[in-house]
């Protein structure tokens, strides 16, 4: 087919023969190996000693109780799995951040699974405890999901609560919420299946149906040491706050279950008998499959940022086989837009074009202008700007994929008004009411993450590829800047650094920059979601799309004052 023809396939057949394409294999499988020992630790929570711990009490464990809720033939997609990686190491860490969440099928519907993993800190709620918490409520509250409570945790963890408990995105912020998702007619069911503790305890009895497990289960603003301690009382935790207290005694909980798996079984029963809701319209066929397999997304991708490829072949392993329509092909090149379907979806896709590519600059303007690849110029900016405004006035859902070096720098750039063409491409992206969905291919620098949908503006989901990297420039730049700075302080102080010394200097600053470049940071941090593999990510769009379209409602779209 011809490039301007509607419904193309876009991309090319790989050549696993070529050197370059084994080479790129062979790194990303040791990519994929560090992604699997990271993965693997973080499953085994707060260690092998501490799960076989809850097994002899009788408690599964959280991914054990999320297996046996969702539906059988449901896959349960984990979101911030690497949360807190390699955080809060003089506290002994806390993988996951001490909490399993992502969204499954319960009884047929879609839901938001939150569980505490008690053998971390005991479920103990550390500053990104709560901050993930409040992602999976904030996915439920704008898709309109409903949300299930595993509840298993001793509170906040006290050595750090002064970065938990008072500030506006802290610890409170989730009762609010639970008090939102209510007045919302969002579904919230919550099992006391361990501690439940101080402030806690009204997680679960905020939400609209409150289950205990008789035993195991128990809910109080104070425990036993600390009632002493205030009032003198000598009481066990079972007549504080234990199931028979709570559903005989105080009303506090609806259900008492025998054990983890009759709760699970009730928490099914509850959710099939919920009505099922309106949804978006948002345009669905059915489904194709890629034109080429998408396990040759490793060999396509170059692990160095700085090397160029045709982003078209990474389109042609994401989305349905002929589905290609390319809104303004020869115009803004450095910026794909066009209409394309992942999994049957509708969906409009904006991604950065990593090749070089030749811009026509007119008979006055004299020869074409050749623009590097990742950059984003005042004609791809103009272009992306219609286009979403365009994707918005039609309701389809934006999908950015993200390889951006940022915007073009240069006096012939600022002179071509690259500043307000920029303002134009943000101010579309802020305003934008339909769904948007982001994935970090590759480099994410500078304002080029917020004009391609950074997490600053509000994705329904952002996820990240192994080979992503975050930050405001790329570490080579950044790492010379750095150093200049280290000079002149050091100059000032009447000190002269050796090349020997300069060197070390240079590296010490490249590698700790690096380090906060890596995917895995930005997911510890939940910048990101989730780090994804690659051939998974259409799978993931398209769960992204079944969630937002649990929410009909979407508010009329208004571009604001725009730079022309």
């Amino acid at each position: 087919m011809n490039e301007f023809e509607p419904n193309r396939t876009v991309g090319a057949a790989a050549d696993p023969e070529k050197a370059k394409y084994a080479s790129r294999v062979s790194g990303y499988l040791a990519l994929m190996k560090e992604y699997a020992s990271r993965m693997a630790r973080i499953q085994e929570g707060g260690g092998k000693d501490r799960q076989e711990r809850e097994h002899k009490r009788g408690k599964m464990l959280p991914r054990e109780r999320i297996a046996a809720l969702v539906d059988p033939d449901s896959v349960f997609q984990e979101i911030g799995t690497f949360v807190a990686e390699d955080m809060y190491e003089e506290e002994g860490g806390c993988p996951g951040g001490g909490t399993v969440m992502g969204t499954g099928h319960v009884s047929g519907r879609l839901c938001m699974i939150v569980a505490n993993d008690a053998t971390v800190k005991a479920g103990a709620w550390f500053p990104i405890t709560a901050k993930k918490n409040l992602r999976a409520q904030e996915i439920a509250l704008e898709n309109c999901l409903p949300i299930i409570y595993l509840v298993d945790s001793a509170g906040v963890y006290l050595p750090m609560q002064d970065e938990i408990f008072p500030d506006r995105e802290h610890f409170g912020r989730i009762f609010r919420n639970n008090a939102i998702l209510s007045s919302r007619g969002i579904p919230q069911i919550a099992a006391v299946m361990g501690s439940c503790v101080a402030g806690g305890a009204y997680l679960p009895i905020m939400s609209d149906e409150a289950l205990i497990v008789d035993g195991t289960g128990s809910i109080y603003l104070a425990g036993p040491f600390l009632v002493k301690a205030a009032i003198g009382e000598t009481v066990d935790s079972e007549t504080l706050g234990g199931a028979a207290t709570h559903s005989e005694i105080s009303g506090v909980t609806d259900y008492r279950l025998p054990d983890d798996a009759t709760c699970l079984t009730t928490i099914r029963d509850l959710v099939s008998r919920m009505a099922e809701r309106p949804k978006a319209a948002f345009d669905r066929i059915a489904s194709k499959s890629p034109a080429f397999d998408a396990s040759e997304l490793y060999g396509i991708m170059p692990l160095s940022g700085a090397e160029p490829y045709d982003m078209f072949d990474v389109l042609g392993r994401i989305i349905d086989a002929s589905s290609w329509t390319e809104y303004k092909a020869g115009y803004g090149k450095t910026l794909l837009t066009g209409y394309a379907r992942i999994d049957g979806w509708s969906v409009g896709i904006v991604a950065n074009q990593r090749e070089l590519v030749k811009a026509r600059a007119g008979v006055k303007a004299g020869t074409d202008e050749l623009q590097a690849g990742g950059v984003i110029y005042s004609d791809s900016a103009d272009k992306a700007a219609r286009f979403i405004m365009n994707c918005n006035q039609k309701k389809i859902p934006l999908v950015f994929i993200q390889d951006v070096s940022g915007f073009m720098v240069g006096s012939r750039a600022e002179q071509g008004g690259i500043i307000k063409d920029g303002a134009k491409m943000v101010s579309a992206v802020s305003n934008s009411v339909v769904p948007k969905f982001t994935i970090i291919v590759g480099n994410s620098y500078g304002a080029g993450n917020y004009a391609m949908c950074g997490k600053a503006f509000d994705p329904r989901m952002i996820c990240a590829w192994p080979t992503a990297r975050i930050a405001v420039m790329g570490g080579a730049q950044a790492a010379k800047t750095l150093l200049q700075i280290q000079k002149a302080k050091r100059v000032r102080a009447g000190q002269v650094l050796s090349q020997e010394a300069e060197n070390e200097l240079l590296a010490e600053i490249t590698a700790r920059y690096d380090s906060q470049t890596s995917p895995y940071y930005a997911a510890a941090r939940l910048w990101v979601d989730e780090i994804i593999e690659p051939s998974t990510t259409r799978d993931w769009i398209s769960r992204g799309m079944e969630i937002a379209s649990h929410n009909p409602d979407i508010a009329p779209f208004n571009p604001g004052v725009i730079q022309t």
